[in-house]
């Protein structure tokens, strides 16, 4: 089962490691590698959230999103998005974005293709930063019958009662940012950019929800359809906003487009989709219960750190080891809970007993 959910990742990252040989040569294999290192080590905890929506979709649907997916998460996210971010904000059009994004120009001056994408990074953040923040909250102000941080998710859970909770928190952050983080004059940049993450969660998840069948009292087990179309879409978005801070982080490594749509795309999102489905297949999020909370965590620092970056310059490296401690911290957390229910057998024979919860 691993051979044949990784094998298809196993051999894009060879085709594309020799595609990056061939480019740059060995410079180029070596930072394709780590760049694919840094994609997969910030989208843990996004794989874990993809393979809580990808259960519920049919055979076809979690096909396709290693398939049309993928395609989306390389040249959409990772190679058209940044051009694109450059083009509006330089006024160029695309064939000059295209041309100075190939002209491997330092990123720390003026004018060049890395700079440009830097300077529109408080957008990009409040954005993605936003869109996530919206995503937790309406997590953690859920009831839910299981809780990992009990202590503080369940009177979370109590005040999530009140209605739109989610989105009021979210648009006091917009204001907190605009006043407190937005370089000078970029105040109106980040309310903008934050209200259309909000706006772009709001819609997506109405979507979702509008063609889910649970949410009108149909009893299919898995989404099919417009409802699964939704999900598929939801997805892709959630990716994408995932995405954000590998691609403007990825040229602290290298300006090079074409290496950071290999590095981040062809290995780091062919990695982390393979990934979702080896949860799904496996049903591991119904084996390690908490794995789905520390992930929504996980999220919420995301969110933070993302919309920090709008004033302060935060290491990938932290954000992605903080991503990873919540889901090691969740795993470990459910192999106790499991332990502790797990049947045990007396010593000398008898009937089963089991362990208190």
């Amino acid at each position: 089962m691993w051979l044949r959910t990784f094998g298809g990742s196993i051999a894009v990252t060879a085709v594309g490691l020799v595609g990056a040989y061939l480019y740059a040569g060995p410079a180029g294999v070596a930072l394709a590698a780590i760049l694919g290192v840094l994609e997969l080590t910030l989208s843990f905890d996004n794989a874990v959230v993809n393979a809580a929506v990808l259960k519920a979709m049919n055979a076809f649907w979690q096909k396709l999103f290693l398939t049309a997916g993928i395609v989306i998460a390389v040249f959409g996210m990772r190679l058209a998005f940044p051009l694109l971010v450059v083009g509006v904000t330089a006024s160029l059009s695309p064939t000059s974005a295209i041309s100075l994004a190939m002209e491997r120009g330092d990123p720390h001056t003026p004018g060049t293709y890395g700079f440009l994408l830097h300077q529109a990074h408080p957008a990009i953040a409040a954005f993605g930063g936003i869109f996530l923040l919206t995503l937790f909250c309406d997590f953690v102000f859920e009831r839910r019958e299981i809780t990992w941080m009990s202590w503080v998710e369940r009177p979370l859970a109590r005040i999530g009662q009140l209605e739109q909770l989610s989105i009021a928190v979210s648009l006091f952050v917009i204001a907190v940012a605009a006043l407190e983080l937005a370089p000078e004059g970029r105040s109106t940049t980040v309310v903008v950019s934050g209200v259309f993450g909000l706006l772009t969660y709001v819609l997506v998840k109405a979507l979702s929800a509008r063609f889910d069948p649970e949410e009108h009292g149909g009893s299919l087990k898995l989404k099919v359809g417009r409802a699964a179309l939704m999900s598929f879409l939801y997805l892709e978005v959630l990716d994408a906003t995932f995405s954000f801070d590998g691609v403007v982080g990825a040229f602290a490594i290298t300006s090079d487009p074409i290496i950071i749509a290999v590095g981040l795309g062809l290995i780091g999102a062919t990695f982390v989709r393979s990934l979702t489905v080896f949860l799904v297949r496996r049903r591991t999020l119904d084996e390690y219960v908490y794995l789905e909370h520390g992930a929504h965590w996980a999220i919420g620092a995301l969110a933070v750190l993302l919309l920090c970056t709008i004033k302060f310059e935060i290491p990938e490296l932290v954000t992605g080891l903080i991503g990873i401690g919540f889901i090691l911290l969740a795993f470990a957390s459910s192999v106790v809970h499991n332990r502790r229910a797990t049947p045990v057998r007396p010593r000398g024979g008898g009937s089963f007993d089991t362990a208190r919860t």
